[in-house]
């Protein structure tokens, strides 16, 4: 069997407190992220790093002074690994702290895989993440000379294993609700700006959501989508999960919060959801609110990884090539 290498690509986090600035201006210096040009990206880059450093730092420090990213991504990888067999090996590239793509890159390169499959953690395409990580790549592959078949898992809204892992953690926090409740499908916003240049995210997100309403079997199910994690002035994808709550309030309705663009846990499940918004739900006056837990290490999920890279990499496919806006469902 030919070894294949599994890059398993995610956004990355901060790993000491140190680590919060430099983080930060890596991730606002991206272009995916603020589309100026290069000569005035990394200026405003460091002065986004600095105001917003401070406000950083303590939901980091909620969480023990480090994000548990990594860690989550590395108990994915081992699992991932155990469901593929010993010819597959997982990697992880984080694209705003490390493991870095350019450190990945030569892990790979060293370990002289026969060929490689890109497999980002971000269900929902997105072109300031799954293309960002994806280019980030390709660049660094190619300066350091990585010549190796490479297969790429663009997005996966509706996988079946996905969307049966969502459903089945979605199925026991509805079990929870003691009151009449509705389910909030969260997901990360993303700003108007970029949806109107042609993302597809808010496309792939609303499928997601309506593939786990339809597995929940639920006559009457009352569920909706929102967005959280919004920063900066500018317009960005609604209804927000403050808008939903307090619509809630309004309606005097339960809210079960389900994260359906995460994968794993890390601050905007842990502090966001779990601290921020239950403490708006409580200003409100919503009457329940509890969160669903993300996929995780869940077998389903794992599972369909699994089938993700046995099919990229199967006789119908091509290797690696420019990534496209919209990709192939």
């Amino acid at each position: 069997m030919p070894r294949r290498a599994v890059v398993l690509m995610n956004l990355g986090g901060p790993d000491s407190a140190a680590a919060v600035r430099p983080f930060l201006y890596n991730l606002f210096s991206d272009p995916a992220i603020i589309g100026l040009p290069a000569l005035l990206r990394p200026p405003l880059a460091r002065l986004i790093a600095s105001r917003r450093s401070k406000v950083a730092a303590e939901i980091y420090a909620h969480l023990g002074g480090a994000s548990p990213l990594l860690a989550n991504t590395k108990a994915q990888a081992r699992a991932l690994e155990a469901e593929l067999g010993p010819d597959d090996r997982c990697f992880i590239a984080m694209r705003y702290w490390h493991p870095l793509t350019a450190a990945t890159v030569a892990e790979v390169k060293a370990w002289q895989p026969d060929e490689i499959v890109l497999l980002p953690l971000y269900p929902q395409f997105s072109t300031t993440t799954t293309a960002s990580s994806l280019a980030a790549w390709r660049s660094e592959a190619a300066r350091q000379g990585l010549r190796c078949s490479a297969y790429t898992v663009e997005a996966y809204p509706t996988a079946e294993g996905f969307v049966a892992a969502l459903t089945g953690l979605i199925a026991e926090a509805l079990e929870a609700a003691d009151s009449p409740v509705r389910l909030l499908m969260s997901a990360h916003g993303l700003p108007m700006k970029t949806v109107r240049a042609g993302d597809p995210y808010p496309r792939q997100i609303e499928s997601t959501a309506a593939a786990v309403a339809e597995a929940l079997a639920r006559p009457g199910l009352d569920w909706g989508v929102c967005y959280q994690s919004r920063v900066g002035p500018l317009a960005w994808l609604g209804p927000s999960v403050e808008e939903e709550l307090r619509r809630a309030a309004a309606d005097r309705v339960g809210v079960v919060v389900a994260p359906i663009s995460f994968v794993s846990e890390h601050s905007e499940t842990l502090v966001e959801l779990d601290r921020d918004y239950r403490l708006v739900a409580d200003r409100y006056g919503v009457p329940f609110y509890h969160r669903a837990a993300t996929v995780g290490t869940d077998p389903r999920f794992v599972g369909a990884l699994a089938k993700l890279v046995r099919e990229a990499t199967g006789p119908q496919r091509v290797a690696d090539s420019a990534p496209q806006l919209e990709p192939a469902r």
